[in-house]
């Protein structure tokens, strides 16, 4: 089978996962493994007073039990770019010493032969605190993290162009605080890991790794001062990722630790509870923004400041979303002048990192909510808004004179207005106004929303694939990558089955085992395709050469007229003549028939979206009901554009339970009060509308040979902003939303406020 790329064909990754034979961390037992539970702190800021431990050390089964003492020659959690040496003050450890900063930080570790005896352990573990002022407003006035160093780690800035000369011409300026809720991926597999060490190899591995493993395993050889060679992460199936899952966690590093020094593996299982308390959570933020603009509503410079709530430590991502948020706000827009300011606040919460569309989803919600004021402002269309202030077609490549994630913000291709005229078309935008209209006569409240967006994606610097032929003529690729469900294995499968000629079924990719290859930068950012896959597209083509090379030689024929086709290696000209399989080629060269490819880019690749929406409001109830969805998204180049529609119908779901129902809260003391799905609401198949999805390739980047564009976020980046736009629509009151999400409580207060 020829021509894959750009199919829809079947995923090879789902067979074991639709019939029972996945293999999770949870589905993994080595022999005479212990079981680790954690108990965890349940006041939100204080000093550990007392520890009352021996009824848990008595239990029968119970093996060891740690508290931050046992392990005090440890260092905090690194993050994944070590030189941030700045906000260094402020990692966590992995048991809490002395002081405790948010419930359900670890503070104790116990090891038992079962685990439902560890858990029981867990619940006779006393605690005694002294309460300390609890902090919860990152907006407010600053408190003390540690003697001498405040609650504000580092405040990041960036701009271009003269702000105060944009504001001092401006025909009016427009001023807005807007607010985005705190979310969390919620994957339907909780966390899980297994340390186990190896001593006649003295090789400490750990199982359940996920995302990054390769930038993990760096990590951990700085904890353990351990060689990379003597430390494996191994990466099972994984049932969601979304960017909270496979980041480094105080449980990862203390069942490696365990692991060596009780010289048994040791298995960790959260429980829900444990996971929407403990894991990264994300989005929470306060923006005060500002735009000037002239009467026809074109922006002449825009000004940002807000306050990122980080929680209770900063973790293995840095300063990442803060940078992104600032970088990305600008979105498809030309912004003659720009300056933003990031506040990265900790308070006494679960400490904050990415999730899926990370800086974008906030940005984008509140760049659109701007846009919306201007038009209401003015009296303009909000369509005819965003088109004036559309970086044109012909301004690509569009250099921002901002950066991000450590590269410049240059747009490497695009047509805004093409795709908002194509989604305007197959949405039947202005049918759906007059429609509207109508019902509104009858006392309906409806609305249209929309917004455009800018995402990035192939995250640099470079990465590598190995490929060769195995004896029975099939193909392996090995790359450093991970698999979070995004279908890696089909995508790399189909770029190497193009460039070779041979059924893409016939090939097996290797990822996310660090033993098998000493590189890889995993799979985040929207970068996996991009850039794993362009290093596949460059191994194959080194392979291919390589098996033309042999067959010639063997067949006493020209490269030039040799073919592949279907694993056979024959005659270009009529198919006649000596031919030689793959499988026959491998066993007669056994050693010669792989090849490595690497690839290298300075810049990151920019898909662009438009999100469309439909909403109807219940003045009762104050529920919001969506009623239809377009997402439009240009990915350069689809591999598989059903994969390509999986990712963005699962990303509109993430982002449809951030502008409507998920929200983590907390009460005056700190408590979390969203522990429970009874309480972190997230959407279900009946609150999830149809969902209509075009994919368009009208801009393939000209940064990599595949003209490529990751398509991991941008069905999320823009449900936020959009379904507040549609909201504010049918309210009639354009700058009605300033807060994510839209609660009944909230949409009852827009309903009785003023216009």
């Amino acid at each position: 089978m020829n021509a894959v790329l750009g199919r829809r064909v079947t995923r090879l990754e789902d067979r074991p996962l639709l019939t029972g034979r996945g293999r999770f961390v949870g589905d993994m037992v080595f022999e005479g493994q212990l079981y680790m539970r954690i108990a965890r702190a349940t006041c939100a800021h204080g000093r550990i007073a007392a520890m009352h431990l021996d009824a848990a050390k008595a239990l029968p089964g119970v093996v060891a039990l740690w508290t931050g003492d046992d392990i005090a020659d440890l260092p905090p959690i690194d993050f994944r770019d070590p030189a941030a040496t700045a906000l260094a003050p402020y990692r966590q450890t992995i048991l809490a010493r002395e002081r405790v900063r948010y419930i359900g930080e670890p503070v104790v570790a116990i090891f038992a032969t079962d685990a439902y005896i560890a858990e029981d352990a867990a619940e006779l573990i006393e605690i005694e605190y002294d309460e300390y002022p609890v902090t919860l407003d990152a907006s407010g006035p600053l408190g003390e993290f540690a003697p001498g160093l405040q609650t504000e780690p580092i405040m990041l800035e960036q701009g271009y162009g003269d702000i105060a000369a944009a504001f001092a011409r401006a025909h009016a300026v427009i001023e807005l605080t807007l607010k985005i809720g705190r979310h969390s991926g919620v994957p339907l597999e909780t966390r899980g890991a297994i340390g186990r060490y190896d001593a006649a190899n003295d090789i400490l591995e750990l199982h359940g790794a996920a995302k990054v493993p390769h930038r993990n395993q760096e990590a951990m050889a700085r904890f353990f001062g351990r060689d990379h060679a003597h430390l494996h992460l191994h990466e099972g199936h994984v049932g969601g990722g979304f960017g909270i899952r496979g980041e480094l966690y105080p449980e990862d590093f203390l069942v490696c630790l365990a692991a060596l020094r009780l010289g048994r593996p040791v298995k960790w299982i959260e429980d829900r509870r444990e996971h929407l308390m403990a894991a990264n959570h994300s989005r929470e933020q306060e923006h005060h923004i500002r735009a000037a603009i002239d009467k026809d509503g074109v922006v002449l410079g825009l000004e940002d400041e807000f306050f990122h709530d980080q929680g209770a430590y900063i973790r293995t991502h840095g300063a990442r979303v803060v940078d992104l948020t600032i970088g990305m706000l600008p979105g498809p827009y030309r912004i003659p002048a720009y300056r933003a300011k990031g506040h990265m606040r900790l308070t006494n919460k679960t400490p904050a990192a990415t999730y899926r569309s990370p800086g974008r989803y906030e940005g984008s919600f509140v760049r659109e909510r701007l846009m919306d004021a201007v038009a209401g402002r003015l009296g303009l269309d909000p369509i005819i808004v965003r088109q004036r202030n559309l970086v044109p077609k012909d301004a690509m490549p569009y250099a921002r004179g901002l950066g991000a994630l450590g590269t410049d913000v240059v747009l490497d291709s695009g047509d805004y207005a093409g795709l908002l005229d194509k989604a305007l078309k197959r949405f039947d935008w202005r049918g759906r106004q007059a429609a509207i209209q109508a019902r509104r006569t009858k006392g309906e409240y409806v609305g249209l929303g929309i917004c455009m967006f800018v995402e990035k994606s192939g995250l640099g610097p470079k990465d590598g694939a190995r490929i060769g032929v195995l004896p029975d003529g099939g193909i392996e690729i090995v790359t450093g990558s991970a698999s979070l469900g995004q279908g890696v294995e089909t995508a790399l499968a189909q770029i190497a089955a193009d460039t070779l000629g041979v059924d893409y079924r016939s090939i097996r990719v290797i990822h996310g085992q660090t033993d098998r290859i000493p590189y890889g930068i995993g799979a985040h950012a929207s970068r996996a395709t991009v850039l794993t896959g362009n290093a596949t597209h460059q191994a194959a083509i080194l392979l291919r050469e390589t098996i033309m090379k042999a067959a010639a030689d063997l067949l006493q024929l020209p490269v030039a007229s040799l073919l592949i086709r279907d694993s056979i290696v024959s005659a270009r000209e009529g198919g006649h003549g000596p031919s030689i399989s793959l499988r026959d080629l491998a066993v007669q060269m056994p050693d010669a028939l792989h090849s490595e490819g690497w690839f290298h880019t300075d810049h990151m690749t920019y898909p662009y979206g438009v999100h469309l929406a439909q909403v109807c409001l219940d003045a009762e109830t104050c529920l919001t009901k969506v009623e239809s969805y377009l997402v439009a998204y240009d990915v350069g180049r689809a591999v598989n554009p059903a994969m390509v529609e999986g990712q963005i119908a699962g990303g509109f779901a993430q982002g449809l339970g951030g502008a409507l129902y998920e929200e983590f809260r907390y009460d005056e003391r700190g408590e979390p009060l969203s522990v429970t799905f009874a309480d972190y609401l997230i959407p279900t198949l009946h609150e999830v509308p149809a969902l209509d999805i075009l994919v368009t390739e009208d801009a393939p980047s000209p940064l990599n040979p595949l003209g490529i564009k990751g398509a991991g976020e941008g069905g999320c980046t823009g449900v936020g902003a959009a379904i507040a736009s549609a909201v504010a629509d049918a309210l009639q009151k354009p700058e009605a939303v300033k807060t994510l999400p839209i609660t009944p409580q909230r949409l009852r207060n827009m309903l009785r406020g003023p216009a």
